[in-house]
């Protein structure tokens, strides 16, 4: 994504930024090879909640903290469920739903389910961007 700006500064929106080869490798999920590295050095797991920036912590409800019970993952329950077209709110409820039921069975489930919206490429973009909006808390 490039930091093009328009004429007053300010940036312009995520889709204009975003290069064709950008969005094929954000349309393929390959900018998330990378964080196998994290997998194998154990900071990180294949599924769990995905990780979010640390500026985030102070805006979680406690409902929401329940998400750093497990180590965070590459893809999870909220992904396979709308990744980035679903509200921060639902994004938020899929995950502690995952951590409150959490198996190796169910993580077949979400690794099985992440492969065919890999493949058909779906839920890669919010509704209103390319990329996911801040999360301004609730």
């Amino acid at each position: 994504m490039s930091n093009e700006k328009d004429a007053q500064g300010t940036l312009l929106p995520d889709h204009q930024r975003l290069s064709g080869f950008g969005k094929l490798v954000r349309s393929t999920s390959l900018d998330e090879i990378p964080q196998l590295l994290n997998v194998l050095k154990g900071d990180m797991s294949l599924v769990g909640p995905r990780p979010l920036l640390p500026s985030y912590l102070p805006l979680y409800s406690k409902e929401q903290q329940k998400r750093h019970l497990v180590k965070p993952g590459i893809t999870g329950w909220a992904q396979v469920n709308g990744r980035n077209a679903v509200s921060w709110q639902k994004k938020f409820e899929l995950d502690v739903f995952y951590v409150e039921r959490v198996n190796f069975a169910f993580d077949l489930k979400i690794l099985f389910k992440t492969v065919l919206k890999v493949l058909n490429r779906s839920d890669i973009n919010s509704n209103t961007a390319v990329t996911v909006e801040p999360f301004k808390g609730n």
